[in-house]
This record gives structure tokens, sequence and C-alpha cells, in this order.
């Protein structure tokens, strides 16, 4: 079916363009991750599509839009702008380990935390074979109480949204760092980005997302 071509992800990453997603670092880690590996066999011609995908135990791979999305504004933050990289990376959500994969070549160091132990398992298989698999350690565990040992992180991005933002989150994201999230509010979900500036917390609204 051609899906190891890198004509493939090509087209993805045009699409992502066309979509106004320019930031070339996160287009080019889009062109280089191969999403197929991330999804069950049945489901692979349309992993280049963009449109969300189940991974099992009722979650979801996100569509490539969103992800992208996610990932540009947090390549746009001040402090990630100045590292040149996202830095120390805490993921709330490993899911299938696809968003990781792509943030590992993004950041310096990767700790993805995922509730749901068969998917960490399943991320631990996809992402044993990937380049950046060094800069990556993946943690089972409660996402909301974040990843102390590791901490601070420059980034932190959670694949999961609530009705708040936990403290943990907060406390953890480093001083410059940015988080970005989707947040439930009123019914619906929206990307909320916060920049950290000493001990104060800097909030923005973006966009609507479904997750």
């Amino acid at each position: 079916l051609g899906l190891d071509s890198a004509a493939v992800r090509t087209r993805m990453v045009q699409r992502l363009r066309a979509d106004g997603i320019a930031d070339e670092r996160v287009l080019a880690a889009f062109a280089e991750v191969p999403r197929h590996h991330f999804v069950d066999s049945a489901l692979a011609t349309q992993a280049y599509e963009d449109t969300s995908l189940p991974i099992g135990l009722g979650q979801t791979i996100s569509k490539p839009s969103v992800v992208a999305r996610m990932l540009s504004l947090a390549a746009d933050g001040a402090g990630a702008r100045a590292r040149g990289s996202l830095g120390r990376v805490l993921e709330i959500g490993t899911g299938c380990g696809y968003q990781t994969a792509l943030l590992a070549r993004l950041g310096r160091h990767v700790v993805s935390i995922e509730r749901l132990q068969p998917l960490h398992e399943k991320a631990k298989a996809h992402l044993a074979a990937d380049a950046a698999v060094r800069r990556i350690r993946l943690v089972w565990g409660d996402g909301r109480l974040g990843h102390g040992p590791n901490a601070p992180y420059d980034t932190i991005v959670s694949a999961a949204g609530g009705e708040d933002l936990p403290p943990a989150w907060l406390a953890q994201l480093a001083d410059g760092g940015r988080l970005v999230a989707p947040l439930q509010e009123g019914g619906r979900q929206a990307l909320q980005v916060v920049d950290r500036d000493g001990e104060r917390f800097v909030h923005q609204r973006f966009e609507t997302v479904l997750f």
C-alpha cells in the first residue's frame, strides 16, 4: 500500500501546511514519524487521513491537525523559541505513543505518563524501535499527578482534557515554560496555553477541540 513511503507522509504535511501549520520543526517531525506504525493494521490505510482513530479501551489517536496545532503552540512559547527546542517535556496521556514520538523529535527528553496499563505497554512496543527512544521515558501512572522525579519541565502537553488544570502540572512547569492542554468549558473543550513567569501564570484560550 506504500505506507512506508515518505511521499505518503509528505502529502499529510502538505495538508497541515495548507491548514496553517507553519512551524518547520513540527512539520519535519510529522514527515519523519510513520503514523501507521501506531494504529491497528486494520486501520493502517486511514493513518494519514485527518481523522482520529480508535486505539482500544475507548481511547483514540488524535487527528494530525489537532496534534500539530498543539505542538505548534508549544513550540511558539518564548522559552522554546530561545532554546530552539521544547527542552524537557512532560506528556500527559501516552496513548499509542505517536505524539510521544513527535515530541521526542522536538525536545531533549520526554517523560510520558499513561494511566491505562494496556496502552502503556502498547506504546512501549510501538516506541521500542523508534530512532528517538533514548530520549523517551514511559511511566504508568496517574497523569494528574504529573511526574515529580523529573520535574521541572520546560514543556507540558496534555492529550486529555478535564475541567481544571491539576496543581501538580503548574507546580512542575519550569520558569519560562509553557503548558498546552484541552480544558472543559461549558460542555465544550478549548485549547488552553499557560506560560510561567516566576510565580505568575499567564493563561491564554484558543480554539475549541474535541478529545
